[in-house]
């Protein structure tokens, strides 16, 4: 497989069928009609090997490959010697694909922890084989997309957090005031691999497909040398794992559907939007009973719960209760960002401090374009507030001694006194930091000054540009 250009010898033939099914134009159409055209597209997928395997597929897929970047598998080969692998190996690997041989290697684990404490356990596939997991998911997703319900928001071509945020507001506004939110045990843990593979084969009749997602379904963990046979799950961190959720999740968005219920879901964080708490509480039996019985799946009880939309939270938004709700970012969400930039602080202590800003202006710009859907400002001006205390703590702690701290804050015109009173106090460098002499040496147009972004103006930028 070569990018420049193709090589009679190894690579992949210029001819190779059309893409099969429908694409995310067909969203709009009646459930009906999306059924129906699903069911013809799975009628043609037949020889949907040959599609994977295309020339032009796979050059797409090496790319969204190398972009995603992505540490090694348990081969240690990396994103940029997987071309050169792939131009010297590539007839033997479409030759296994083809003839039903090829077998995924071991995944190698990686534990990250939990927003909310806990460890998850995420899976790295080796680069080949994500690879061939990419190709997968370019030729899946014009089959299986257009027929997701409406209210399925995660990992889908042209939709986001942001529309499911904005589709649960609505819900709550037209008055259905209360919320199931369903917490599914383990999901990608507990997947059942029987019950997942017959939804995939009601479209895909490509048995050589069919093997081959089961095969990578049932690829081993590699702990200690040894690889860990998996009965069930699918590994996070694959790229076709998040479309196999949804299609094993989708049965439960035509259920929630045909009993004519408001919800919202991105992956497996599902809402159900009622109007009252009785009804919720026979919502969340009846469901728990579905899941357990249709898809092999746990609701985890500890965690699912029938509340007020302004006791949970949702994508890392809340609501404010009032006349009408408004969205605003949850106090657990705040709470992550702290963490998230904790490192950083103890980092900035030892290096310039127009690094440590330009590695703070970074996050905060993704923070707040992911959360530029809240309706309320006053957390963007607090994290503004304790973002500039500790940028003084680090200057604080940078001038080390009393005679460069009171050097210092006489060179930014603060009086005598005041510098004297501030650099020779007892005071923790945190409390120090905030003393009138620092906040004068460093005022909040001081500090912008050094190209510290504000949350505050960032968030106003985005809501004026929506």
């Amino acid at each position: 497989m070569r990018e420049e250009g193709p090589d009679k010898r190894d690579e992949i033939p210029a001819r190779a069928l059309e893409a099969n099914g429908g694409t995310g134009s067909n969203r709009g159409n009646e459930s009906q009609a999306r059924t129906a055209c699903a069911e013809q597209a799975g009628d043609k997928t037949a020889k949907l090997m040959e599609e994977v395997l295309r020339r032009e597929n796979l050059i797409e897929a090496h790319k969204r490959v190398k972009r995603n970047k992505g540490a090694p598998g348990v081969d240690g080969m990396t994103v940029d010697e997987l071309m050169p692998y792939c131009r010297k190996h590539w007839k033997e690997i479409r030759g296994q694909l083809l003839g039903e041989t090829y077998m995924p290697r071991p995944i190698r684990p990686k534990e990250t922890p939990k927003p909310n404490g806990g460890i998850r356990m995420l899976g790295i596939p080796v680069v080949l084989d994500r690879l061939i997991m990419q190709a997968l998911l370019q030729v899946l997703t014009p089959i299986f997309d257009p027929t997701f319900s409406e209210n399925s928001h995660g990992f889908r071509p042209g939709r986001s957090t942001h529309d499911a945020v904005r589709r649960a507001r609505e819900y709550v506004n037209e008055g259905y005031d209360w919320v199931v939110d369903l917490d599914l045990e383990k999901f990608f843990d507990r997947v059942n691999h029987d019950v997942l593979m017959s939804r995939v084969a009601r479209k895909v009749k490509d048995k050589r497909v069919l093997r081959l997602i089961r095969r990578y379904l049932q690829a081993g963990m590699m702990i200690d040398g040894l690889s860990t046979p998996r009965t069930e799950g699918t590994p996070q961190g694959s790229p076709v794992s998040p479309l196999l959720s949804n299609i094993l999740l989708d049965e439960l968005d035509k259920e929630l559907e045909t009993r004519g219920h408001r919800f919202c879901r991105y992956a497996d964080d599902v809402n159900v939007y009622v109007k009252s708490e009785a009804a919720g509480k026979r919502v969340m039996a009846s469901l728990e009973k579905f899941l357990s019985k249709r898809l092999r799946l746990k609701v985890n009880r500890e965690k699912s719960a029938v509340v007020r939309p302004w006791e949970g939270k949702f994508l890392g938004y809340s609501f404010l209760e009032g006349a009408r709700l408004k969205t605003k970012v949850s106090s657990n969400s705040v709470k992550r960002f702290k963490k998230k930039l904790k490192p950083l602080w103890k980092r900035g202590r030892g290096r310039s401090l127009k690094t440590t800003i330009a590695e703070l202006n970074q996050v905060i710009t993704g923070w707040v374009s992911y959360y530029r859907l809240s309706e309320i400002q006053w957390p963007f001006d607090k994290l503004d507030a304790w973002i500039r205390h500790r940028i003084r703590c680090i200057i604080w702690r940078q001038w080390k001694t009393p005679r460069t701290r009171l050097r210092n804050m006489r060179r930014r015109g603060v009086s005598f006194k005041v510098a004297k009173s501030a650099a020779y106090s007892k005071c923790g460098p945190w409390r120090a930091s905030s003393l009138p002499a620092m906040q004068s040496a460093f005022t909040n147009n001081a500090l912008k000054q050094t190209g510290l972004k504000s949350l505050l103006d960032e968030y106003r930028r985005f809501a004026y540009s929506m």
